[in-house]
């Protein structure tokens, strides 16, 4: 790919080069999986430092009681690796319906939307398959952070301010990041020493300790304590699974996503219907290059929300989903000139971090962690720091493939991606925040692929988000005469200042050829305080 390295964005980033990377939203995160590359680590290994780092310096968004995926081009082949946690054994509509009456949903917060952890399980898996270092000195520098501290960044400090109203009064969460009784100040010391001594226990006994030793009972122990129903048998009987990435074809690339409990599949679906059009044709950041990709993440979604759950209990299958045939149907219900609220079709006719990281061996991981909505459920287990996910609430209560029952994985938001091309290794690239991420995932892809933007340009371009029905968010930045052209086709939008909260962030890896000679073009999103390391 010849990119037009000239960015038209504002930024202060430039994209990195060299041979062995990593990309995430904190620096000390992005030098802990420099640190493994340094010792003789592989991409395996630099991820999983980084995964763990993440957990002490961006709790907001990911913790210890976190789900995660991953795609991985080991040198030969892709693999996928689904780590979302199940609900526990007690969990049934009955279970919920004698707590919380019609409720359509689990709950929000509290014990009742948490599912069992699957992040620490994904590292011990990947480290056992793929890594090269020893797993306990991959969270050295995780329990070096979380043990001394850290000065708290600006964008961390305003998403914890903001979710402290809400969640300091559940279980353990004021007494594990509230330590002053209040939210840490930017630039103050944060010292997270509970959760060292939970990372020392992962890293001396490779994820046992939190599956089924002194984690494990001191979690079920939490949860009996204050109305929870997960068990340690819950968290002994989870295992994560290594799945075969589903993919579309797109402009001569192939996009990957994690297959069903995820959302990846909206991506998938989002290109299909795009490649009956020629968006090249069309300016870059035009009104009609932006409706045309609005409205075809729009018709991905309409699908997505009504079919997409556990695979086991899908009333249609993600090859019938991502068929050709019914994909151009879908693409002719777009009309050019004005916004629609599409619903779903019928196929049957025919709060998260993101990293990832590269070695000049030609590993590639793409990996993706997170707690949820922000700091999760709000409940943290307090002696070791777990601040636990709230999955749960992407259960419903009323049926569907989204039903709530034992063992069973909910809808998941969080969705690592992978590029090729004629079966090679491309890129390795993820984008956060919620619905966000197959959206970021399109328009980023359309910027590179259509219009030969660089990953750090098409990182930092202003971006839309779909909310529901005609309603969109879009970035201030994004020109005003496309933000009038689309008002006046029938969006709906609100103009946000607040990139952070409403547009994710992204990381972003890109082979320029032979890991060894060219190595990578690395790009780390503005919206965030990330940083692309590498050597």
């Amino acid at each position: 790919m010849n990119f037009d390295f000239d960015n038209p964005y504002r930024t202060t980033r430039l994209p990195v080069f060299a041979r062995n990377a990593v990309s995430t939203s904190h620096p000390l995160a992005s030098q802990a999986g420099l640190r493994m590359l340094w010792k003789g680590g592989n991409a395996v290994d630099a991820a999983i430092a980084c995964a763990a780092a993440m957990t002490v310096v961006e709790p907001v968004s990911n913790g210890l009681g976190s789900d995660s995926f991953a795609i991985l081009w080991d040198g030969k082949q892709l693999h996928g690796l689904n780590s979302s946690g199940f609900a526990p054994s007690a969990w049934t509509p009955e279970y919920f319906k004698s707590k919380y009456g019609d409720a359509k949903t689990p709950p929000k917060r509290g014990w009742d939307s948490v599912t069992v952890p699957g992040a620490v399980a994904s590292w011990v898996a990947l480290s056992q398959k793929f890594g090269k270092l020893p797993f306990g000195d991959l969270l050295e520098p995780a329990i070096e952070i979380a043990e001394r501290g850290y000065l708290m960044p600006v964008v961390v400090q305003q998403k914890w301010a903001a979710a402290t109203p809400e969640l300091g009064s559940f279980p353990g969460f004021a007494q594990s990041f509230l330590p002053w009784g209040r939210a840490p100040k930017v630039g103050e010391l944060f010292q997270f020493k509970n959760a060292a001594r939970a990372l020392r226990l992962i890293a001396e006994t490779k994820g046992s300790a939190f599956y089924g030793g002194e984690i494990a009972q001191a979690l079920e122990r939490f949860a009996r304590e204050h109305g929870g129903s997960m068990t340690a048998k819950d968290l002994a009987e989870f295992k994560p699974e290594w799945v075969t990435p589903i993919a579309k074809n797109y402009k001569g690339y192939t996009l990957h996503e994690i297959p069903p409990n995820g959302q990846g599949i909206a991506a998938l679906m989002a290109v299909g219907i795009l490649s009956n059009f020629d968006l090249a044709e069309l300016p870059v950041d035009s009104p009609d290059s932006q409706h045309l990709q609005i409205e075809a993440m729009k018709l991905a979604f309409a699908d997505v929300y009504k079919f997409v759950g556990e695979r086991s209990a899908m009333e249609v299958t993600s090859e019938q989903l991502l068929d050709g045939g019914y994909l151009a149907s879908r693409a002719k219900l777009i009309d050019m000139k004005r916004a629609q609220d599409f619903k779903a079709g019928n196929p049957v006719k025919g709060g998260t971090i993101y990293l990832t990281a590269a070695d000049e061996n030609g590993m590639m991981v793409s990996f993706i962690q997170s707690n949820y909505m922000g700091f999760g459920s709000g409940v943290v287990e307090p002696t070791f720091g777990i601040s636990l996910q709230n999955r749960g609430h992407g259960f419903n209560l009323t049926g569907g493939a989204n039903l709530v029952a034992p063992r069973k994985r909910p809808f998941h938001t969080i969705i690592p991606a992978f590029l090729t091309k004629d079966g090679q290794p491309v890129m390795s690239f993820g984008v956060m925040g919620g619905n966000m991420q197959p959206q970021g995932h399109m328009q980023t892809l359309v910027r590179m692929l259509d219009y030969k933007q660089s990953p750090q340009a098409a990182c930092d371009a202003p971006r839309w988000r779909f909310n529901q029905g005609l309603e969109l968010n879009v970035e201030a930045a994004m020109k005003a005469s496309t933000i009038q052209a689309l008002q006046e086709r029938g969006h709906k939008l609100d103009v946000i200042n607040d990139s952070y909260q409403d547009f994710g962030s992204g990381q972003f890896i890109w082979r320029a050829g032979d890991p060894k000679v060219e190595g990578y073009v690395c790009a780390s999103d503005s919206r965030r305080d990330g940083l692309v390391a590498g050597f």
